[in-house]
């Protein structure tokens, strides 16, 4: 079978459907990684008045956080937590985290889902906003490492004379978590 035989999905067939879904199961695997390292790339260039732009930020990031010994999904998650921000500025958070959500577990997942509140810690009050807008996850069990992951992987890293690895360096990570199979099956995603 080169394509499956039907142009309306509700005529497909349980064996086009396991066809189309093995293509593309390959497709991503082989894929995925390349084009988020190719979203971070395009994140070169403005600044926004920040001393950095946004992808040497993210390579700051997961350098911080592989120098400090952080699991390589959390390493990985550092470099992508702002990947949405060219798509999705006013929900980057949560769209990095269903990038990230089959790849990596529940708590990097809600980690990243909630690093942009968490991190309105440091300047939501000079916008007008609520400097404690994290209090209202307070007694999540992860409250702790999203306020942690905030202060050491996001709210320091826009240092023009830190010593960030290269993308290249990440790669083979990023290659690894996300060409992991997916923890959830394409039902459980839909």
């Amino acid at each position: 079978m080169k394509t499956v035989n039907f142009i309306h999905m509700e005529d497909g067939t349980a064996e086009e459907y396991a066809f189309t879904a093995n293509l593309f199961t390959e497709h991503v695997q082989e894929h995925l990684a390349d084009q988020l390292m190719t979203t971070l790339r395009t994140m070169a260039g403005p600044t926004f008045g920040y001393q950095v732009d946004r992808f040497e930020h993210s390579l700051q990031s997961a350098t911080r956080a592989l120098r400090n010994g952080e699991s390589d999904e959390m390493v990985v998650a550092a470099l992508l937590h702002d990947v949405a921000d060219p798509i999705a500025p006013l929900n980057h958070s949560a769209v990095a985290a269903d990038i990230l959500k089959p790849y990596v577990s529940d708590r990097t997942e809600w980690v990243i889902r909630h690093h942009g509140v968490f991190q309105g810690y440091y300047y939501f009050h000079h916008l007008g906003g609520d400097q404690n807008a994290r209090e209202l996850f307070r007694e999540h069990q992860w409250f702790d490492d999203c306020a942690a992951f905030c202060h050491e992987y996001d709210q320091n890293c826009f240092d023009p004379a830190y010593d960030n690895l290269a993308l290249e360096d990440f790669a083979p990570l990023v290659r690894e978590v996300l060409g992991r199979p997916s923890r959830f099956s394409l039902t459980e995603l839909a």
